[in-house]
């Protein structure tokens, strides 16, 4: 019993040969079809000395060239590293070199920048460049670092699999999006990776899967899945792994576009919808209400990653009332550690509200942990045992840090704070490292912002807090407003007094054209501290009214 990635859809690809397995745009490709694609590509890597335990970049939007690389590094063992499409020069040189990579699968139309970066981290045993769907027919220089297409690559080598023995103690990396400080590489066994993030623990009861079960399954009719995170998300890696074990078609778009998900959920029949919190459950909701859609044959609608607030939440729910809609929560370090259905008549304005599984449970400030029958109202840390990370890669320190063994059981203890609730169940309340401490009071930027959002003239926002005299900190709200919207610091100060109590309450409001967020929809707090943090200064010193402040 492998229980290996690789292994995994291999069985599905046996199972269920001739079903769709991705589609992008246009093009479907069959199990089998993505079997032997990825056959011809693994064969051209082992020619070239990759194999067990070399890291080979993934630098891609979604495509099927992207899935084709991935299962093509894992059936020689090797260990996909999944790069942000987004980062410049100096952090693909970073992320490059602190993951070791002897080998790179890029979208042709960055050679640019890895013809900037490669000199600097090192030869390659293999570069090679796929086209993306956005701009297939881009044909940047591959000359100046060797690189080659996927079609040359590919040429001639044979599809057949004859790849060795599998392990389940492989090791599968996925980089953190690095959103307080560089990427760290977060170091899974292959089994430990499929139980927790790839469907190897049933979400809603924790019993554990035999090694065949999803591929078993995939025999049944196919669900049509829809998940909108790029590929270079964990999340969205995870999503797409689960379903190909399940023998699930996958519906993958190079760039979100709220406008083009719905033509692909009517077009397609698309059941299932992945998506990450308000980022792009707003702009959704906006397109789906401004008409023109049925949507109707979505049953299953998932949120992670990210806030999915109330206000939006019931506007959901309004338009789609035989959908079950679900909240997990989780992260790079722990997987899943825990999912909730939403019930309309019980939403929380606090945070997601999930059932946690026997594996997670909630750290005390002695670092011992809470007895959820006991204990309901206590905030603590969120820590998850069993099936947990190796550690980062390369980063014993904080390794040290986030993977702790207590009373002879090893947690990983991601930095999450949460509320016990009653029945087996926690409210996330969000990271310890974004907490504000204002007067003595702890306040969770995600409660402040899950309460903004429901202003109607609010598009999106973060909160962050900032330097002060007197309070030690004080909570800052940067908003983007809707087109047409104006918001005044005392207008948004008496709205909130109905759902927040006093210190709560921003006494810094900063007005930005773009909330920001990486990629996947997470929220880049450092920077909108750096904006609200500037915004302040300038009015200050220029008197600028981007930045309002309350006395008081």
């Amino acid at each position: 019993m492998a229980l290996n990635i690789a292994d995994l859809f291999e069985h599905a690809v046996d199972a269920v040969p001739d079903k769709p397995a991705v589609q992008v745009g246009d093009r479907v490709i069959t199990f089998a079809e993505l079997e032997a694609e990825s056959n011809k590509l693994a064969h051209y890597l082992q020619a070239q000395g990759i194999g067990t335990g070399d890291h080979v970049g993934l630098y891609a939007k979604n495509s099927i060239e992207h899935v084709i690389a991935l299962i093509a590094i894992l059936k020689v063992r090797a260990v996909s590293i999944n790069v942000n499409f987004r980062y410049v020069a100096g952090e693909l040189e970073y992320l490059f070199d602190n993951a070791d990579l002897v080998g790179l699968v890029h979208d042709r139309v960055y050679a640019p920048l890895v013809a900037e970066v490669l000199p600097k981290v090192g030869a390659m045993k293999a570069v090679i460049a796929v086209p993306n769907p956005l701009e297939p027919d881009d044909a940047s220089d591959l000359s100046p670092f060797g690189g080659v297409t996927l079609e040359e690559a590919v040429a001639g080598q044979s599809d057949v699999r004859d790849f060795g023995e599998r392990s389940p103690d492989d090791i599968h990396i996925i980089y953190t999006g690095g959103t307080t400080g560089f990427p760290k590489g977060v170091m899974w066994r292959h089994e430990d990776f499929w139980r927790v993030l790839g469907g190897g623990i049933d979400f809603m009861t924790s019993e554990p899967l035999e090694e065949y079960d999803q591929s078993k399954k995939a025999l049944q009719d196919s669900l049509v899945t829809l998940p909108l995170s790029p590929l270079m998300h964990g999340g969205a890696q995870a999503s797409l792994l689960m379903h190909l074990f399940a023998g699930q078609v996958t519906i993958l778009e190079p760039k979100f576009d709220p406008v083009r998900t719905w033509e692909l959920v009517d077009q397609h029949g698309v059941q299932m919808l992945f998506m990450t919190g308000d980022a792009m459950a707003v702009p959704l909701i906006d397109a789906y209400e401004a008409g023109g859609y049925d949507g109707q044959t979505l049953f299953a609608i998932a949120s992670s990653a990210a806030i999915f607030s109330k206000s939006v939440k019931e506007r959901w729910m309004k338009a789609f009332p035989n959908a079950v809609f679900t909240d997990s929560v989780g992260s790079s370090e722990t997987g899943f550690q825990g999912t909730g259905l939403q019930d309309a008549s019980a939403l929380s304005t606090d945070g997601p509200v999930v059932s946690i599984p026997p594996t997670t449970v909630i750290l005390g400030d002695d670092n011992r942990p809470l007895d959820p029958a006991t204990d309901v109202g206590k905030i603590g840390r969120t820590a998850r045992a069993g099936n947990v990370p190796v550690g980062y890669y390369k980063d014993p320190e904080k390794s040290a840090k986030t993977f702790i063994e207590i009373d002879g059981v090893r947690y990983s203890i991601p930095g999450d704070n949460a509320r016990i609730e009653e029945g087996n169940r926690i409210t996330l309340l969000g990271r310890g490292s974004n907490c504000v401490n204002t007067g003595g009071e702890k306040v969770y930027p995600e409660e402040v912002e899950q309460a903004i959002k429901a202003h109607p003239g609010v598009y999106d926002v973060l909160v962050v807090g900032l330097p002060d005299e007197k309070y030690g900190q004080t909570v800052a709200a940067v908003v983007e407003l809707r087109p047409g919207a104006s918001l005044e610091l005392e207008e948004l100060r008496t709205f909130l007094r109905a759902h927040l109590s006093g210190y709560k309450l921003p006494r810094a409001l900063t007005i930005v054209p773009e909330i920001p967020r990486n990629a996947t929809g997470k929220a880049q707090y450092p920077r909108a501290k750096e904006l609200a943090l500037a915004a302040r200064t300038d009015d200050r010193t220029d008197d600028r009214t981007d930045t309002v402040e309350a006395n008081a």
